[in-house]
């Protein structure tokens, strides 16, 4: 099985019979993969271990927030729970689009780390992108169920520090910027929102998990 997003491979369970070759397959939602079938076997059945998730940590925060520079930025605030942006009180907060970088602590156990455990950072539900940096490594960027990420070579036991920078989409913006008596930041040629449309979710929405996935 080969993931097209990362270049990753992975070994399948198979069994022949009747003359077809049965793959399971568990695909996570809107997910895809290339099965490829490289060379012939003798085998008539191959049995991979299945993997065990199991939840370690949540990463409850408080989160610091730093705010990409331009179109009404905010200044950095701190979240003690991840919230949605367009539903802040903060109205260049709620209106904001762009890039904004969480900024939080997870304590990892030694017992974490034990031999063939690979360790994975779930960002539970994000609008739209994330790019994960864990002690200032950049791990990758995730933009689709699920948003989560093998963190094993960044982690490290006792304190580590967790770098989420989040991008939405600019509709709220669009959205602010027609509001009453407000300064304009976006240039359109069309305006297809109004003072009352619908803000659409934004930010790191959680929760924030570390997972370890383990062979049995």
């Amino acid at each position: 099985m080969w993931h097209a997003e990362t270049g990753s491979i992975e070994p399948l369970s198979f069994e022949v019979r009747d003359g077809r070759t049965a793959v399971p397959l568990q695909l996570d939602p809107w997910g895809s993969v290339f099965v490829v079938f490289r060379k012939p076997t003798r085998s008539k059945s191959v049995q991979m271990s299945e993997f065990r998730s199991t939840t370690l940590a949540t990463v409850s925060g408080p989160w610091t927030v730093a705010f990409e520079a331009g179109y009404a930025a905010p200044a950095p605030i701190t979240m003690t729970q991840l919230i949605d942006w367009s539903r802040s009180d903060d109205l260049q907060v709620k209106y904001f689009s762009g890039a904004g970088t969480y900024t939080g602590t997870v304590h990892a156990s030694g017992s974490w780390f034990r031999r063939g455990a690979r360790l994975w950072i779930d960002l539970g539900d994000v609008k739209n992108l994330a790019v994960v940096s864990v002690n200032g490594k950049q791990i990758g960027e995730v933009w689709h169920v699920p948003y989560r990420l093998d963190v094993t070579s960044a982690l490290k036991p006792g304190n580590n520090k967790v770098e989420v920078k989040v991008l939405n989409a600019w509709v709220n913006r669009l959205i602010g910027d027609e509001q009453p008596n407000a300064q304009r930041f976006t240039d359109a040629d069309i305006h297809p929102y109004k003072a009352d449309s619908p803000l659409l979710p934004s930010g790191l929405l959680g929760p924030v998990t570390v997972l370890a996935a383990e062979s049995q």
